[in-house]
């Protein structure tokens, strides 16, 4: 199998071109393998792009499917596997990665496209130089606050309540925005250490979070910088995550901690998240080709 890898400020994915269809079986099994850091190339996330028959290209895209289906709602279609092979909504940085892929590749060579996800379309508009895609704004859609959407256990909105975890307590808030995630507003930028041990202990609170949920540890800097970190549903704590980046920002707004335009810094660099009048979300983010390679699968 001839693949890229790409990363989002170190979130990374593997993506590979199967527009003939060559692998169908046991995806989540070949997503576990390939993911895997130590004995596979080493990512958060695997990306395939399949033919599909498009409204307006004729070309589409999707993560791991067992049926290449068209798209009559977008211009290409994404779906995406974890690590630990489970399937994900969507990514906002594995969406940036995907977009450049196809452009770079040639498959889509359009600066504005549209990505059929399974929390719905997404809108990116590429930044290129040289004709080669680095970076890319992306409407992250509306955030959705009711309980019973996201979900959540209990009745209204789930903003700054209480949650004890391990031998601590946090003061947290939990939206959807593609996939659910909760907010934990932390005093200090927390340690690795902290981020796997209270991170491990929230996501699979089933009682409370019922498809579980993504745990964004946040430090509020001042009213437009945040600090996050990210313990990611399905791959344990990633370098980078855009919808967990873009749900934080969203929460501190709700909370008074922040305006609707912040910093969102990162172990690698910055995203830029603006929550817009119309109550859309955009994120605008770097997209990078870490390397090239094959591989036996």
């Amino acid at each position: 199998m001839i693949f890229s890898k790409l990363n989002g400020l170190g979130n990374d994915f593997v993506i590979t071109d199967d527009r003939e269809n060559k692998y169908t079986e046991n995806l989540d099994e070949m997503a576990r393998k390939l993911c895997h850091r130590r004995t596979g190339i080493g990512a958060d996330g695997l990306v395939f792009v399949r033919r599909l028959c498009n409204r307006r290209t004729g070309i589409g895209a999707d993560g791991l499917l067992l049926l290449a289906l068209p798209s009559q709602k977008a211009d290409l279609r994404m779906r995406l596997l974890n690590s630990d092979g489970s399937e994900a909504e969507m990514c906002g940085n594995g969406v940036r990665c995907f977009a450049k892929y196809v452009y770079d590749k040639g498959i889509f060579k359009h600066e504005r496209m549209s990505v059929e996800t399974l929390a719905g379309p997404m809108i990116i508009d590429l930044t290129v130089k040289d004709g080669v895609a680095v970076a890319a704004k992306v409407d992250m859609g509306v955030p959705e606050t009711r309980r019973e959407f996201i979900p959540v256990a209990g009745t209204g909105e789930c903003q700054l309540e209480k949650l004890a975890a391990e031998d601590k307590e946090f003061t947290f808030s939990t939206i959807l925005l593609g996939v659910p995630h909760t907010v934990v507003f932390m005093d200090h930028l927390p340690t690795a250490e902290e981020v796997f041990k209270y991170g491990s202990a929230i996501e699979p609170m089933t009682s409370l979070f019922p498809r579980k949920t993504n745990v964004n540890f946040t430090h509020v800097l001042d009213d437009h910088t945040i600090e996050v970190r990210t313990y990611e549903r399905g791959c344990g704590p990633t370098l980078a995550c855009g919808t967990g980046s873009s749900s934080a920002a969203v929460c501190c707004a709700m909370a008074g901690y922040t305006g609707k335009k912040v910093e969102v810094q990162l172990e690698l660099g910055s995203l830029h998240i603006e929550w817009a009048e119309n109550g859309h979300v955009f994120m605008t983010g770097p997209a990078a080709l870490s390397f090239e390679g094959s591989v036996e699968v």
